[in-house]
């Protein structure tokens, strides 16, 4: 219950951002895991992909964690949960073996820690909190940020699920924009400096510090290469030609049996997909989805382009002509629905070019949402770097094993959703949302 006003402490601005972002995480959190039955919560579907009651634990005790405990308040959980949902202490793949916490245990747990941070949010943290997770109210954004982040992990769990029909649910503002229409082409984006990262209260430690690159003058694809296009790179044998794939890519492509997207199949009148347990017709107008960076690399290949390193993506999505980066690829107002496909807006990718008013100042259409958007780029720090609050966010990946994504997809929640914001995978990871659009030199 609220203290009356006149006995609250001066709450700082960010708090009322704070509390709004953590509801709206959790309730779509719930929101997504309501309909599923509860068998395929805690089955595992693949080594790639933790339990889903996994990840519904791990999100409520990093919470605990960070929430809670960092800020001065009582522990909830048992310690040994610590141990137990760390995800770098236990790979994926061996999740479903360990003493998890149950369904209903899990939701308890998950709503008594939230309790208990909201509570510290409204009294204020408890003596020797540390001021800099506190600064700008970092640490409710890193944890609303995780929360969403994880949710976005569900979905990639759900789309697994091949036995029942588990569409996620749509949201508000579900209905496509109108029209929807094509886009094609490419735009040149001006060379020189180009400003990248960010020092923003809620950035992430792998976004910092700010700072500028110089890049000569590229060419970017407007849009994201689409099914259409990617499937006319199949039927040009793309596969089947090793010129055109890195040679640890042909060694996955031959070893994995590589022949087409994730989710897709030959079906009586042409390409389908599979979304979440249904099958349909594949739409050609929109992003292609579940490819790998080998994949998508060899397609820029075959197309006689590149994938652009993340500084020239980047560059694209926050060019302005007077130098003045951009936080969004269209300004400095927060993500909308006339502005880009990201949740709540369909639950599920849309025809690339949908979206005008999301343009970044060069004219490149569909820089966030839709599909998470492979670069060229290993994940490196940034000139300055400095691991917060802890190492095994970035810093532990940091190398030539990930590749940089940049983006977002549909699943993506706004928080989340920024120009600099950096996602990374492995080369071989296809259950993601992730597709690309290619570069070239001018």
């Amino acid at each position: 219950m609220r203290r009356p006003q006149s006995s609250r402490r001066a709450a700082p601005p960010w708090e009322e951002r704070a509390r709004a972002e953590l509801t709206l995480a959790r309730e779509r959190l719930l929101a997504l895991l309501a309909p599923v039955p509860a068998e395929e919560l805690v089955h595992q579907h693949s080594d790639l992909m933790s339990p889903a009651v996994w990840d519904l634990a791990h999100v409520a005790n990093y919470e605990e964690q960070w929430l809670v405990r960092a800020l001065g308040g009582d522990a909830v959980g048992e310690r040994r949960l610590d141990a137990l949902y760390d995800a770098f202490r236990n790979p994926r793949a061996g999740r479903a073996s360990l003493p998890l916490l149950g369904l209903q245990e899990s939701l308890h747990y998950a709503a008594r820690v939230r309790e208990r941070a909201l509570a510290l949010l409204e009294q204020g943290p408890g003596p020797g909190a540390p001021e800099r997770l506190l600064a700008g109210g970092f640490v409710y954004g890193m944890v609303a940020q995780h929360e969403q982040q994880h949710v976005e992990t569900l979905l990639a769990t759900l789309q697994l699920v091949t036995r029942v029909s588990l569409a996620p649910p749509a949201g508000a503002a579900s209905a496509p924009p109108a029209p929807g229409r094509l886009v094609r082409g490419e735009v040149r984006v001006p060379g020189g400096p180009s400003p990248q990262g960010s020092d923003a209260p809620w950035a992430y430690d792998n976004e910092r510090p700010a700072h500028c690159t110089n890049l000569p003058d590229f060419f970017i694809d407007r849009t994201p290469v689409t099914n259409g296009d990617f499937a006319c790179f199949i039927r040009a044998g793309g596969y089947q030609n090793a010129g055109l794939w890195t040679r640890a890519g042909w060694e996955h492509r031959l070893k994995a049996g590589l022949e087409h997207p994730a989710y897709w199949r030959r079906g009586p009148s042409g390409w389908q997909r599979r979304r979440f347990g249904l099958w349909e017709a594949l739409p050609e107008a929109e992003p292609v989805a579940h490819v790998c960076w080998y994949e998508a690399a060899a397609y820029a290949r075959w197309a006689q382009k590149r994938l652009p390193t993340e500084a020239e993506w980047e560059k694209a999505a926050r060019w302005t002509a007077d130098g003045t980066p951009r936080t969004f690829p269209w300004g400095e107002e927060p993500p909308g629905p006339q502005h880009a496909n990201l949740w709540p807006r369909a639950g599920h990718p849309l025809v690339v070019g949908s979206f005008p008013a999301g343009a970044s100042g060069c004219g490149a259409l569909g820089l966030l949402g839709d599909v998470w958007e492979w670069t060229d780029s290993d994940f490196q720090p940034y000139p300055g770097f400095e691991a917060f609050p802890y190492p095994e966010y970035s810093e532990v990946f940091f190398g030539s094993d990930y590749k940089v994504l940049r983006g977002g997809s549909w699943a993506v929640a706004p928080i989340a959703a920024r120009a600099t914001f950096r996602n990374w995978d492995l080369p071989i990871r296809r259950q993601i949302f992730s597709g690309f659009r290619c570069a070239r030199d001018a």
